[in-house]
């Protein structure tokens, strides 16, 4: 069975194609897709995504849609989630992409969002091991522990790389104080969390920790085969920052790469989010995986197949 899965976020639109096997519940990845058309750019404060926005948003699915029919895809799941959980025009949306492609999207709730976090990043995980998995996506960051299957706690922080941006990095050139009230705000998030669950393995998701991975790895295009799995220190990701610190957005971009295109204005801010939590939690070192709400949505509807 062929199985498309598109997950539709703040920043990014992702488009995985699957082969899955409904007996074993194996997941085998045919095609990943990646695009940036930044839906959520200011609807924390409008409470829409701008037409223009949208625009983008249904070229992009457009293209995802030929791949979609090369494929014979026999189920397509569509996800949604910070930015079309804030904006007021979602109805209007869910009625376009209904029209337009007939995909019923589904706008998830943050614990949901979690829990397809979850599912994606531990797919290929040994799963007798306890994990923590840290999805810093655009508008919100999600903090998921689990053991197993079975996820023990989970909760989802109101800041991403793009709201944290638009609200404390907004120059080109993030002023001091700015990032000063930037990390303050993170630790204000977290600061009520256990900080002494101690988990087998951590896992960090989503384009902040890939990207980061990529200038880790001194790659200029993101290349799935050396990011997936590889590691993140807690000193590394500090280095990053400084190195950022001394860049303009157009400085970040020039000197990373392709790979940094559409994320150069949003890195700093996701590097922070990591560093913090990799600090509160004591973590000195994490696996960066691609895998993650799209690997999720696939997961969850295997098992909703499997129990009829």
């Amino acid at each position: 069975m062929i199985v498309a899965s598109i997950d539709i976020g703040t920043n990014t639109v992702l488009l995985l194609i699957a082969e899955v096997n409904k007996a074993s519940r194996k997941l085998i990845p045919l095609r990943n897709e990646y695009r940036m058309p930044r839906i959520g750019q200011g609807t924390k404060v409008t409470k829409i995504i701008n037409p223009d926005k949208l625009i983008l948003l249904y070229d992009v699915l457009k293209d995802y849609e030929i791949l979609i029919k090369k494929y014979n895809c026999e189920k397509v799941i569509v996800t949604g989630t910070n930015s079309l959980r804030i904006a007021k025009n979602t109805p209007e949306i869910s009625s376009e992409l209904k029209r337009m492609f007939n995909y019923n999207l589904d706008v998830v709730s943050g614990d949901v969002e979690a829990e397809y976090a979850y599912l994606g990043a531990t797919s290929d995980l040994d799963k007798s091991s306890s994990s923590l998995i840290i999805d810093i996506g655009g508008g919100s960051t999600e903090l998921i522990f689990g053991c197993e299957s079975n996820i023990t706690f989970k909760t989802s922080l109101p800041i991403g790389s793009v709201s944290a941006t638009e609200q404390f990095l907004k120059h080109s050139f993030p002023l001091k104080s700015g990032k000063d009230s930037l990390n303050a705000e993170i630790k204000n998030l977290i600061k009520d969390l256990n900080k002494n669950k101690a988990p087998d393995s951590v896992v960090a998701i989503a384009g902040t920790a890939t990207t980061l991975a990529c200038m880790n790895l001194d790659l200029k295009e993101f290349e799935v085969d050396k990011v997936e799995k590889s590691i993140l220190t807690s000193d590394k990701v500090k280095s990053l920052i400084d190195k950022l610190n001394q860049l303009t957005s157009a400085e970040i971009l020039e000197k990373y790469g392709p790979v940094m295109k559409g994320r150069e204005d949003i890195i700093l801010a996701g590097a922070i989010i990591l560093y913090e939590i990799m600090n509160f939690f004591k973590i000195d070192k994490l696996i960066v995986s691609s895998r993650g709400i799209r690997y999720g949505a696939i997961v969850k509807y295997l098992d909703i197949l499997t129990k009829g």
